[in-house]
């Protein structure tokens, strides 16, 4: 089984969003990469809209809606409530109907994704959002720590799939100190743990070509990686095309 890549798209809108106008235009890179074989567009708007902005979701989730392969997932807080013009998390999500919610427990000033859910204290509110959003017809996934506890706490409260918080996996991998076959054996463990409990397993954050592969084959049934930063940047260096083709190559179980 290969492991489907949807392209995170945060980085061009961060580049777009430096200038005035519309370069480079969102839809149209979405949409090469869509060409080029990614099985999935992968947005996280946030309130301070500094990279995806509320009005980049309608258009996108226009381009995936009628190809039959490609999925449209929004990630993010579903708490963030409306501030200015963006509607918040669970409006945006509730009018664009995309194929996947990737919740995260990030607060409005966090850089970026650094920890999954606790769901000993968020279960309960959690738990009528995610029946919300399975009634609208979109798959629910909860960012997650490999902690076994938390993981069968998503699937008593409702949740489709896991995503995997990868970040401290791609530091153990770069620092190659002894810890990466530990850290390995804990995240393999944490998807065996969801796979037992009927949860689908996708993973990301800090993914890239060098530490992609030793996860894709810890996990045999990994359903999905998203991959955003590493790809903008392998992007400059190798072209999209080339970029693409070695991504798609390395989500393939060798």
């Amino acid at each position: 089984m290969n492991t489907a890549l949807s392209i995170n798209i945060n980085k061009i809108a961060l580049i777009r969003n430096s200038r005035e106008g519309n370069y480079p235009d969102l839809i149209e890179y979405a949409r090469q990469c869509i060409d080029l074989g990614a099985a999935g567009i992968t947005v996280h708007p946030r309130p301070d809209q500094r990279h995806i902005r509320a009005s980049d979701i309608a258009p996108l989730a226009a381009l995936c809606e009628p190809l039959v392969n490609v999925e449209f997932n929004i990630e993010g807080n579903p708490f963030a409530d409306a501030q200015g013009s963006y509607p918040g998390f669970m409006a945006l999500v509730e009018a664009s109907k995309p194929d996947q919610a990737t919740l995260v427990p990030d607060t409005d000033s966090q850089l970026t994704s650094d920890h999954g859910f606790d769901l000993s204290t968020s279960g309960k509110t959690l738990e009528p959002i995610i029946r919300r959003l399975k009634d609208l017809g979109v798959r629910v996934s909860l960012f997650m720590d490999p902690d076994a506890e938390q993981i069968r706490r998503a699937a008593d409260i409702g949740a489709d799939r896991i995503e995997l918080y990868t970040g401290p996996y791609a530091w153990a991998h770069k620092a190659k100190d002894g810890s990466l076959a530990e850290v390995i054996t804990r995240f393999a463990d944490a998807a065996e743990v969801a796979k037992s409990v009927n949860l689908g397993v996708n993973a990301g954050h800090d993914l890239n070509l060098d530490n992609l592969p030793a996860l894709r084959n810890a996990i045999p049934h990994l359903l999905e990686v998203s991959i955003g930063h590493a790809f903008t940047v392998d992007c400059i260096q190798m072209g999209i095309a080339g970029a693409m083709s070695a991504y798609l190559d390395a989500c393939i179980k060798s």
